[in-house]
């Protein structure tokens, strides 16, 4: 009988491989929009909830990855006129997203009037890939290398202002 073989340990990823840039302000919203009109590249997207502490499945933080650029923190609680809001949900719209686990995210987004027009969903390229465990972490174990923290996915994340050390889980 074999031992077992022991899987090495990964590095933990402590930090974004991009900049990132928490947009909350109306003026830092304007600077995004600039982004996302001169983007032609998929983006990745993800929400955050509160749903262990709130009723519903609203969003509470809406992170934005372009490839190359920087990851962008959308606070979609924060006081935006109507013109900026419509103009970011209209271009992210227009984008083609990168998702992990559509069905948990897609609701809270089309609650805001979000619906991408392509999606690449990485937990179902993984089922169709036949692997054996499909979560963020796994694949990007197995794909990147490398492990993600897990310590702040089920805060409150309804809370205002948002922790520094919650934002930086939120940019991995």
């Amino acid at each position: 009988m074999t031992e077992p073989e022991e899987k090495p340990e990964l590095p933990l990823l402590s930090s974004p491989r991009l900049p990132s840039i928490l947009i909350e302000t109306e003026e830092s919203l304007n600077s995004f929009l600039e982004v996302l009109r001169e983007n032609n590249k998929p983006i990745a997207i993800d929400a955050e909830r509160a749903s262990g502490f709130r009723y519903g499945q609203k969003a509470y933080l809406i992170q934005i990855a372009i490839q190359d650029r920087a990851i962008y923190l959308f606070d979609p609680v924060a006081n935006y006129s109507d013109e900026s809001r419509h103009s970011f949900i209209e271009l992210v719209n227009e984008a083609t997203w990168i998702i992990h686990a559509a069905s948990q995210d897609i609701p809270c987004l089309n609650e805001m009037g979000m619906y991408p027009s392509k999606l690449v969903d990485t937990e179902l390229a993984g089922r169709l890939l036949g692997l054996p465990k499909v979560s963020l972490g796994t694949l990007t174990e197995h794909y990147l290398g490398f492990s993600l923290a897990k310590e702040h996915s089920a805060v409150d994340w309804s809370t205002r202002p948002l922790p520094a050390d919650w934002l930086n889980y939120a940019a991995l």
